[in-house]
């Protein structure tokens, strides 16, 4: 077995994440929660994320966006974070899409696209519909149904 994926674990149970985005759902999606932990993992981030109460089973987009401020339809936050110069899918902060199960979702992902540290100060956004990975300029996802500030944690 490789050494990076023995180091996982160390990552998740013996390291506390620094820096975390608690989600939460728009008006109509109002017990929509979770949260996303960022670790530093390697050349990049490793995300571990928890969602609960999703629309329904399926697929979700899931990015992380320009600016930190969560409001009305969240369209305060900006943009894709990492466009300038980049196509959709190779956005910075373009992610995989979350697939839920019984309005559940976790998913697990390492990106060498940003360090924890980089994405302070933006935020994770759930689109109500999965990313088509082509259309321009975000993937063609519809309505931003939850949405969480990128912060550090407080230190224990």
């Amino acid at each position: 077995m490789s050494e990076e994926l023995l180091y996982l674990p160390k990552v998740i149970f013996r390291k506390r994440a620094e820096v975390r985005a608690a989600i939460y759902g728009n008006e109509e999606h109002d017990e929509l929660t979770g949260e996303v932990l960022f670790y530093p993992f390697m050349a990049g981030s490793l995300l571990a994320v928890a969602v609960k109460n999703l629309p329904e089973d399926g697929f979700f987009g899931f990015h992380i966006h320009e600016r930190g401020i969560c409001e009305g339809t969240f369209a305060t936050v900006g943009g894709h974070y990492g466009t300038a110069g980049q196509s959709h899918p190779r956005h910075t902060g373009d992610l995989p899409v979350l697939m839920s199960g019984g309005g559940f979702a976790y998913m697990m992902v390492s990106t060498n696209r940003f360090r924890p540290e980089q994405v302070v100060g933006r935020s994770v956004v759930i689109h109500a519909m999965p990313d088509d990975y082509r259309s321009a300029p975000a993937g063609d996802m519809g309505m931003r149904i939850a949405c969480g500030v990128i912060r550090r944690q407080q230190p224990v």
